[in-house]
């Protein structure tokens, strides 16, 4: 990735950008990786096509805004974010959050990522309320989503069967003017 990459949005350690077929291979290598799919409870088997596929629909879906998360020091893709079931009349939204492998986990790259894209959440599609889910077992994605001002909002019992092993799903979520209070725009 060149220094004249698009860049939607910026902050001091990374920027978003948008998804571009040449993302295919990125995109379907991280969906393979273990610790990432358990995080997120991914199940599902994806092919190079069905990805293909799903990066080209993204692009002219109104209903979500998928990100790249790009590192600024080498632009080099560390993983992605994700606002999605955009509700324009309800003013909310969800969004969730992938690091692509463990060697970028805990760089900061997450929080700044969520930053960026609660910002323009609130502040570009003037929504009201993000919320997502977060498994119980994820501490770190929890204690990243509390820093940032997200409150549990409660829990889905035994939602996820993964590894022989039922497992809760925690529902947080933040509100507009509670993100503007923890981080005003400069």
């Amino acid at each position: 990735m060149s220094d004249k990459a698009v860049k939607f949005l910026e902050g001091e350690k990374v920027y978003l950008r948008p998804y571009e077929p040449e993302d295919l291979d990125l995109l379907y290598r991280s969906l393979y990786s273990a610790e990432g799919r358990r995080l997120t409870g991914t199940q599902q088997i994806f092919t190079r096509q069905t990805t293909a596929d799903f990066i080209e629909k993204i692009g002219g879906d109104n209903s979500r805004v998928d990100m790249v998360i790009c590192a600024r020091q080498g632009n080099q893709p560390v993983g992605e974010v994700v606002l999605n079931d955009i509700d324009f009349i309800n003013r909310s939204a969800n969004i969730r959050i992938g690091i692509f492998y463990e060697k970028d986990y805990s760089q900061g790259y997450g929080s700044e990522a969520l930053i960026l894209l609660l910002t323009h959440a609130f502040g570009g599609l003037n929504l009201h309320r993000v919320g997502l889910g977060v498994f119980a077992f994820n501490d770190r994605a929890r204690h990243v989503y509390e820093k940032l001002g997200f409150k549990q909002e409660g829990i889905l019992r035994d939602s996820l069967y993964y590894d022989f092993q039922y497992h809760d799903q925690i529902l947080m979520s933040i509100l507009a003017d509670e993100f503007r209070a923890r981080h005003r725009p400069a």
